[in-house]
């Protein structure tokens, strides 16, 4: 590490990672490759990696790539279709390939059959308006060599073909449209994640804490941090110091950013959301679908709610689960506290918090109307992508807690952000990572975001520069215009990955 990073006190750490989530797993593997001989602390609350967000059942599981999320394409006032958001997040996705293979290649994770599975993403609308939509959505996607093999089709018999349980029971003259990417996957991101902490608690000068819980930290005057810890089972308190600190805590960063009290994490806020799923229980329907299929939100709803039919592989097994429902819970965590949220309210965040609240009464009204369905209420969304379900073969599986970004805004006081947000001190000695979707999907650029904001210096030298090709090949190039190295890459990944060969059916 530069001298920038070269502090005159003693430490105990050149790095501490505060969450056991795809997004500290992550950095420390790439800070591990790039600098092998850095000391590392790890530490989580809970007893076992990636219990949170970035579980199986936490989360969608889809490799966000932006092929079948139709919130990542917004229709403009003058009626053409947004793509710049999607492009980005299809690009970040090949990113996050390209390293996983170096991961395979070089033995850092196990069979990748057991993180990574392909699945087709698909998009699915009914009604003239939304046919219409997609449409053009279609035709500005395709534009793009990322999105240049994308189908589309306004014939029910097709879509039908492509998945016949949301066209069983639907009315004849019913107007539909799909689209079809057969490259898309689906991602087991909490076997991921244990993977690689598997690998780097294996690797020498890295410690990893389980059942440990971060309760203050401060910068000490030679420029270190002072890190306090509570061993949840002993219940004895320690202190540690370390050059550089990662609070990658999923709901639980922005009570930590607060606690750091750097000027860049001022006027930050929270607002949790709930989550539901319905979990198929009848094999017979869970073998007749092969897709992920996703549809337009309601009015009002969070990213994080658009309704989709998945086909999932979780421990080994295929599922089909339906949502997700939102709800509201004044948690940050799934296994958090009550007071979470009114303990985050803050004399710099309030306005930025009520003016946030204010400026999304939708989505409150949204969520009032979510925490108050019915199991049939439930049943009647579901219906509208399955016409012919059955309360009696689904069951209700509660998913992950999200904290969505609220922060300061000159115009509006405040607003909410429904994507991830990285903040980090002005000398770069610690970040925090706020929010929600896509994150894991893109956790590879948000990293390499991390690292050139808080190790510019080292990520300039020519060994890193190396290093990070060498582990992301595209580094520095974009495949959304290039058609030539946008194939020859996925072919690559596809093939390390075996993407090709494991397809869920």
């Amino acid at each position: 590490m530069t001298k920038k990073k070269k502090t005159v006190g003693k430490t105990d750490a050149d790095v501490i990672l505060i969450g056991a989530g795809i997004m500290s797993a992550t950095l420390g593997v790439l800070l591990k490759q790039l600098e092998p001989n850095l000391s590392i602390e790890i530490y989580e609350r809970l007893d076992i990696a990636a219990a949170e967000s970035s579980d199986a059942w936490n989360n969608a599981g889809t490799g966000h790539s932006a092929f079948c999320e139709l919130n990542y394409t917004p229709e403009k006032k003058d009626g053409t279709v947004e793509i710049k958001k999607a492009v980005q997040i299809a690009e970040h996705f090949e990113v996050s390939k390209q390293f996983w293979s170096y991961l395979v290649n070089k033995g850092l994770v196990s069979d990748p059959c057991n993180f990574i599975r392909n699945i087709p993403h698909m998009s699915f609308v009914w009604g003239k308006k939304n046919v219409e939509y997609l449409k053009k959505r279609y035709d500005a996607l395709t534009q793009c060599d990322l999105f240049s093999d994308m189908q589309y089709t306004e014939d029910a018999e097709q879509v039908k073909n492509w998945a016949p349980l949301i066209m069983d029971g639907r009315k004849k003259n019913e107007k539909v449209a799909a689209t079809k990417m057969d490259l898309g996957t689906d991602v087991n991101f909490g076997t991921l994640t244990r993977d690689m902490f598997n690998n780097l608690k294996e690797q020498r000068n890295v410690n990893m804490y389980f059942n440990h819980e971060i309760r203050d930290l401060k910068k000490n005057k030679d420029g270190n941090w002072i890190i306090k810890v509570k061993d949840l089972e002993s219940g004895d308190k320690r202190k540690r110091v370390a050059k550089f600190v990662f609070i990658g805590a999923g709901g639980g960063s922005l009570p930590l950013l607060e606690k750091s009290d750097i000027p860049e994490g001022k006027g930050f806020g929270g607002f949790p959301v709930s989550g539901q799923w319905l979990k198929c229980t009848n094999e017979e329907i869970i073998k007749k679908h092969h897709a992920k299929v996703y549809g337009k939100a309601a009015v009002g709803a969070p990213p994080m709610s658009v309704p989709h039919l998945d086909t999932r592989m979780i421990n080994g097994k295929q599922a089909l689960l339906f949502g997700p429902y939102a709800g509201f819970s004044t948690k940050f965590l799934k296994n958090g506290s009550f007071l979470d949220l009114p303990k985050s309210i803050k004399f710099n965040n309030i306005r930025p918090m009520i003016s946030a609240g204010l400026h999304n009464l939708d989505l409150t009204k949204y969520l009032i109307e979510q925490v108050r369905q019915s199991p049939e209420d439930r049943l009647e969304a579901l219906k509208e992508y399955l016409p012919t379900a059955e309360l009696k073969d689904w069951e209700l599986e509660y998913a992950g807690q999200r904290v969505q970004v609220i922060k300061k805004d000159e115009k509006q006081g405040g607003i909410l952000e429904f994507g991830t947000e990285v903040v980090s001190a002005a000398d770069g000695s610690i970040a925090a990572l706020l929010g929600a979707s896509p994150g894991a999907s893109t956790a590879v650029s948000i990293m390499l975001d991390l690292l050139n904001r808080c190790f510019a210096e080292d990520l300039a030298t020519d060994e890193w520069q190396a290093k990070i090709k060498e582990m992301i090949p595209t580094y520095g190039k974009s495949l959304a215009q290039d058609a030539e190295l946008c194939k020859t890459t996925r072919d690559k990944t596809s093939k390390v990955l075996k993407i090709e060969n494991t397809v869920i059916a």
